[in-house]
C-alpha cells in the first residue's frame, strides 16, 4: 500500500495543536494507528519525543468518537502513523474508513515544554561550540531533564557555568528564530553549526538570529525569550566525553521550586539559614562518622568480652571447644563479630552461631588452621534450611527464608565437628 508523505503542519508552526485533516489508511492490529494526510503531532525525531493528544472522528463541529494519541511515529516512507486508544481499550470505537474527516488535539502542555527544551539545546550547544569549541554529538530529551553529550576529553564548572551565561545571555536577548527551508547546496553556504545527518535534498533550518544556525525538523519558540530562561543541572563523564544536564522555560522553574524547598526543609531540619545547609550537612556527617567508629569499637569490645566469658564457661575436652548458640535479638555482622572473636586469639575452637533479627542467618567459624571445612559445613546447613551461603575453610556464613530448624541445622552442624549443641 503506498501512502503519500504527511504534511507536517509543525514544521511551519510549532505552536499549532489544532487541526483539521483527512484519513488516508488505517493499521489494523493489536495497535491501531491513523495515517492522515496532515498532522501537527510531532512524531519521535532527533532526540525530542513525540507529542499525544486526542484525535475526533468527523468534524471538529460534530465528531462522533474521539481517540486518545499515545504514540507517534515516522515511517521510513515518510508517513507519519498515529497509535491511538480508544477510551475503553485498544479498539477502534467507531469504523473508520480512508477519507474519513478528523480533527486533531495536541497535549499543549507537553508541546511546549518540548518546544522550551529543543530550543534551549540549540543555544546551548551553540554556546559550548562558541566559547570552547565543543562539539554537541547528541541530544536526549528526557521527562525529567534534557542532556546534551559533548565531545570534549575535559570539562570544568567554570566552562558550564560561562556556556550557561550565554545561553541565558541570548535567551533575555529575545532573538528571532527563524525557519525557512532551503536545498543541501544552500546549506553548504550558510555556516551551520555541524552538517546535516538526513540524506535530503530539501533542508529544515533553525536560524537563531546572528547566533546559530542548524538543520533541524524539531518543534522551536518564535523568539528566544519564549524559552524563559535555561538552568544546567549536572555534568557527567561518559565514553566519549561529557554529558551535561539542563532545564528549561516551566521545567527549570519547577526544578528551582523543587531545589528551595528541599533546601528549606533541610536548613529547618538544622535550624540554619539556606547559606548554611553544606557547613551543617558536613558537620552532620562527620559526627555520624565518629559514633559509627565509636559503635563498631563498642561491638568489638562487647564481641570480645562476651567471647571470653563463653570460652571461660564452655566445655570441652582436651582443649577442644565447640560453641553453639542461636540468638533472637541479633542479625549477620554481630554474630560474625562474635564468631571472629571466639576463634581468632582461642585454639581448638569452633562457633556455631545463629542470628534471627531481621532475618535468619548463620556464622560457622573455627580457630585459623583447624580440621574441619567450614564452607563445605555451611553449605549443608543452608541447603538444608533452603537459602543461600558461602565462605572459606575457617569461616562461612549464610541466610536462610525464615528461622524455622535453625535450631536443629545447629546441633546438626556440632555433632559433625564433635560438639553438643
Amino acid at each position: 500500500m503506498m501512502v503519500a508523505m504527511t504534511d507536517r503542519l509543525y514544521y511551519h508552526d510549532s505552536f499549532l495543536c489544532a487541526f483539521d485533516a483527512e484519513v488516508r489508511a488505517v493499521l489494523a492490529g493489536p495497535r491501531p494507528a491513523l495515517l492522515l494526510d496532515r498532522s501537527a503531532f510531532y512524531p519521535t525525531s532527533g532526540g525530542q519525543p513525540f507529542d499525544t493528544g486526542w484525535i475526533a472522528i468527523g468534524s471538529s463541529a460534530a465528531p462522533v468518537g474521539e481517540l486518545r494519541v499515545v504514540e507517534v511515529a515516522e515511517s521510513d516512507d515518510g508517513t507519519i502513523a498515529h497509535y491511538v486508544e480508544s477510551s475503553s481499550g485498544s479498539a477502534l470505537p467507531v469504523a473508520i474508513e480512508p477519507g474519513t474527516r478528523v480533527s486533531g488535539r495536541i497535549d499543549a502542555a507537553r508541546r511546549r515544554d518540548h518546544i522550551e527544551q529543543h530550543s534551549a539545546q540549540h543555544i546551548l550547544s551553540a554556546a559550548f561550540d562558541r566559547l570552547f569549541n565543543m562539539r554537541t554529538v547528541s541530544f536526549h530529551m528526557g521527562a525529567d531533564y534534557s542532556s546534551i553529550d559533548l565531545d570534549t576529553p575535559t570539562l570544568t564548572i567554570d566552562q558550564v557555568e560561562s556556556a550557561e551565561q550565554l545561553t541565558n545571555d541570548v535567551v533575555l536577548e529575545n532573538r528571532p528564530v527563524d525557519i525557512r527551508f532551503v536545498t543541501r547546496a544552500d546549506a553548504a553556504t550558510l555556516g551551520l553549526r555541524k552538517d546535516p545527518a538526513a540524506e535530503r535534498e530539501q533542508l529544515r533550518i533553525i536560524d537563531i538570529r546572528d547566533f546559530d544556525r542548524s538543520a533541524c525538523g524539531g518543534t522551536h519558540v518564535q523568539h528566544t525569550g519564549q524559552i524563559g530562561c535555561v538552568l544546567l543541572r549536572n555534568t557527567e563523564k561518559v565514553r566519549h566525553g561529557w554529558r551535561v544536564e539542563f532545564v528549561a522555560g516551566r521545567r527549570a522553574v519547577a526544578t528551582a521550586r523543587r531545589d528551595f524547598g528541599t533546601l528549606t526543609e533541610t536548613a529547618t531540619l538544622f535550624s540554619a539559614a539556606l547559606a548554611e545547609v553544606p557547613q551543617q550537612t558536613r558537620r552532620a556527617l562527620d559526627e555520624v562518622r565518629s559514633l559509627r567508629k565509636e559503635r563498631e569499637q563498642l561491638q568489638q569490645d562487647l564481641a570480645t568480652l562476651e567471647a571470653a566469658a563463653m570460652l571461660a564457661t564452655a566445655p570441652g575436652a582436651a582443649g577442644h571447644r565447640v560453641i553453639v548458640r542461636a540468638f533472637a535479638d541479633r542479625g549477620l555482622n554481630a554474630i560474625k563479630l562474635l564468631a571472629q572473636s571466639l576463634t581468632r586469639h582461642s585454639p581448638n575452637v569452633v562457633a556455631l552461631l545463629a542470628g534471627t533479627s531481621p532475618q535468619a542467618s548463620l556464622v560457622f567459624a573455627q580457630s585459623p588452621g583447624g580440621p574441619h571445612d567450614m564452607r563445605l559445613l555451611m553449605k549443608e546447613a543452608v541447603t538444608r534450611l533452603g537459602g543461600r551461603g558461602g565462605g572459606t575453610k575457617d569461616i562461612a556464613q549464610g541466610g536462610a527464608p525464615s528461622s524455622e530448624g535453625i535450631d536443629a541445622a545447629l546441633a546438626d552442624a556440632a555433632g559433625k565437628v564433635g560438639g553438643a549443641a
